[in-house]
């Protein structure tokens, strides 16, 4: 019976050590296995793993994305201006090992303190290099692929891979006192000059540009209306010459008839308004047809 106490000792010692053996890596996680301070294992994969018990130990880290958000930043554009950021990165432990050692035993608060200013550096040199124009109008996917290039090479001595970088806001720190005009002012000044700048002279091209036009236009109009009168005149003249060659033959062939007509066309001319009065003598030739009805 005194030995029962020790069997139940012993079973229970057995139990732990078995439990102490055995561990779980969950789906979103990674492990790595450590030895009495020494990483003899890494990159541990999902499921039911064993160790050695009192011995080894083992360190989990989650593999899912993760999130570092920074506010009201300030830094310079190649224009001297200071602006204000605010933005967030996305990352995931790329190596646990080289995270474990890098972040000081696996911290994620210690992971973020050194990779704060590796983020803060590679956007600093983007805006340092940029104007505001450029900031405001470049492509979000642009300013992203080189944000995140840059600061994964420094990233990689953490084990940390980052896999976005968002700018969620860029603006102008308003730090005017009291009757000063504020940044914010002076570069919406600066702005509205520039497009009136660029209306004026928009307008003036496009007046230069209507003119130039008009006068085009006027120049073909006058070569136009030369060539129509030219070739008017060609018509006209043509068509008189061909009508008194027809006037000519017609008469030819009655000169006493041609001269009738000619007397009629001229009473229709000098009588046409029913008011005209001629004194004329009676012996002229004028009314040689009116004697010759009377006859």
């Amino acid at each position: 019976m005194r030995s029962l106490p020790n069997i139940l000792i012993g079973v229970a010692l057995l139990v732990l050590l078995a439990m102490g053996s055995v561990y779980t890596v969950e789906q979103h996680q990674s492990a790595i296995v450590l030895r009495l301070g020494e990483v003899v294992r890494q990159d541990v994969k999902p499921g039911l793993r064993f160790k050695l018990p009192l011995i080894e130990t083992v360190r989990k880290f989650d593999r899912r994305l993760l999130t570092m958000t920074v506010e009201d930043k300030r830094y310079l554009t190649s224009e001297q201006q200071d602006v204000q950021v605010d933005y967030f990165v996305t990352w995931r432990i790329a190596d646990v090992a080289q995270f474990y050692r890098a972040a000081g035993g696996g911290s994620e608060d210690q992971a973020i303190t050194r990779l704060s200013p590796i983020v803060e550096g590679a956007l600093r040199n983007l805006i340092n290099g940029s104007t505001l124009r450029q900031l405001a109008e470049a492509g979000r996917q642009d300013v992203t692929g080189r944000l995140v290039g840059s600061i994964n090479k420094g990233a990689v001595t953490l084990g940390i891979e980052v896999a976005d970088v968002r700018i969620k806001r860029i603006d102008l720190p308003d730090d005017g006192a009291a009757g000063t005009e504020s940044v914010l002012d002076r570069v919406f000044n600066r702005m509205r000059t520039d497009r009136n700048e660029v209306s004026s002279r928009t307008r003036a091209e496009g007046q230069e540009r209507a003119e130039k036009i008009r006068a085009e236009a006027d120049q073909q109009r006058q070569v136009i209306l030369a060539n129509a009168e030219r070739d008017a005149a060609k018509t006209r003249g043509a068509g008189d010459a061909r009508a008194a060659e027809i006037y000519a033959q017609a008469y030819g062939k009655d000169p006493e008839f041609y001269a009738f007509h000619r007397s009629l066309e001229a009473y229709r001319a000098a009588l046409s308004d029913g008011q005209t009065t001629l004194v004329l003598d009676p012996d002229s030739e004028f009314f040689d047809y009116f004697e010759q009805e009377r006859r």
